[in-house]
């Protein structure tokens, strides 16, 4: 076990955490099909939405497309969530070299970094609830967005947790 995960389920993610930080690197790159995640939100979720990276929307788009295809079931809460993870990253936008330090970082560990773009990666999922109800977001929105790294037992942030981890 690795930081509470198998690491044979750690080595296995690791090509996909890969492709996600080699795409992160340009923000030229990135285009993510805005339109669709707009269907997906609510009004203050889409202006949340808007604020974020194009590379984070790009990279939260796969993570709901997929989770949609294997989950057809998952709930519009879910699936917006999934559009919204990453929103708490927005507050201090990366240099190219941060997102690589950051990217290759563990979340727990980037927890207890005090400041910087580490700081930012390790508290996102708070930061980006509190984002989603000061824009008026649905509140089961911003409670799978603040769960989505440490899922507990809330099945429906374990289910974005699991997609998330994927891409």
């Amino acid at each position: 076990m690795l930081g509470g995960v198998p690491v044979r389920q750690k080595i296995t993610g690791l090509p996909a955490k890969l492709r996600r930080l080699s795409r992160s690197l340009s923000a030229v790159q990135a285009s993510p099909d805005d339109s669709w995640a707009a269907s997906h939100l609510t009004a203050g979720e889409w202006r949340v939405y808007l604020g974020m990276d194009a590379r984070d929307r790009e990279h939260a788009l796969r993570v709901a497309i997929t989770l949609r295809s294997a989950c057809p079931d998952a709930s519009p809460e879910v699936l917006a969530a999934a559009l919204l993870h990453d929103c708490g990253k927005q507050l201090r936008p990366y240099r190219v070299w941060e997102r690589v330090a950051a990217g290759l970082v563990p979340g727990r560990l980037a927890r207890h970094v005090p400041v910087g773009a580490l700081w930012v990666r390790g508290q996102h999922p708070e930061l980006g609830a509190r984002l989603l109800r000061a824009a008026g977001a649905r509140e089961r929105v911003a409670e799978l967005v603040e769960r989505h790294h440490t899922p507990g037992s809330d099945r429906d942030a374990a289910l974005l947790h699991r997609y998330d981890n994927l891409e």
